[in-house]
């Protein structure tokens, strides 16, 4: 079917610092697939209390939320679920009648990706960043029963932070750091200048079981590609972005997807 808009169609939305596309392509695919009355578009904002509050005047069904806005947006709404307050960070904004309701799916897809490729909790692990998405995937692996592992930041006071929270030890890089799961939530090895880049060295890759990069563009980075060769179990950011994207589309719309449709909107939307 065609998507058509009328004065009943429910909006929602994204608020990023830097707004892609991805978002846009899978709901948008999704909605128009399943006939559903809804239409999806990316936002950016400097007045962020402002665009909150367009929310909840306008009506907006759900707001998807990227850096630089997930813990700022916290204030501003009316309930927090145990997703984003176990971590202190949002990522979807829920509008029921006026009341908004924030969660972290992020927190909820890395979760998930855990027990579905049964990654052990015995093993050691080395997480490398300390931003946002970085918090959601340590305090995942905290929950998981993850105890033994360092948090890599060359930002100490954030770094150590996340990692006292999560009782993980803090360094500055890798040395000295050995782990059998390595996690990459920086933007080594993104589409843009670092796209060529090693998020971990092939040494580091070898000694590994488990190879978890949350980038999701390019869906095989090239950290993925070196655990690929040498037979490593991988985690993708595709998988990351594709399974939070499903847990709003079911937050926003009340309807879960079959997974062959689910695998169709993630192609369109990573293509």
């Amino acid at each position: 079917m065609t998507l058509r808009i009328s004065r009943t169609t429910q909006l929602c939305m994204s608020l990023s610092g830097r707004p892609g596309n991805f978002g846009t392509r899978f709901q948008n695919y999704l909605y128009e697939a399943l006939g559903l009355d809804y239409v999806y578009k990316a936002f950016t904002t400097r007045d962020l209390p402002a665009a909150i509050g367009g929310i909840r005047a306008l009506g907006i069904r759900g707001c998807a939320v990227s850096m630089p806005f997930k813990e700022a947006c916290i204030p501003l709404v009316d309930a927090i679920d145990a997703s984003a307050k176990a971590i202190d960070s949002v990522n979807t904004i829920v509008n029921d009648d006026g009341q908004l309701r924030a969660y972290n799916t992020d927190y909820i897809a890395v979760a998930r990706l855990i027990e579905q490729h049964r990654v052990s909790p015995d093993l050691t692990l080395a997480l490398r960043g300390s931003g946002g998405m970085a918090k959601a995937v340590a305090c995942a692996l905290r929950d998981k029963g993850f105890k033994r592992g360092h948090i890599v930041a060359r930002n100490e006071a954030t770094g150590r932070a996340l990692a006292e929270s999560c009782g993980y030890a803090w360094a500055p890089d890798m040395r000295g750091v050995e782990a059998q799961l390595l996690i990459n939530v920086t933007p080594i090895g993104m589409e843009g200048p670092e796209v060529d880049a090693l998020a971990f060295t092939e040494a580091e890759v070898e000694r590994a079981s488990v190879v978890f990069d949350v980038v999701a563009l390019p869906p095989e980075t090239p950290v993925i590609r070196l655990a690929r060769a040498k037979g490593k179990l991988v985690i993708t950011g595709a998988e990351v972005i594709v399974l939070q994207a499903v847990e709003q589309f079911v937050l926003y719309t009340g309807v879960r997807p079959e997974g062959r449709l689910i695998a169709e909107a993630a192609a369109h939307a990573l293509a």
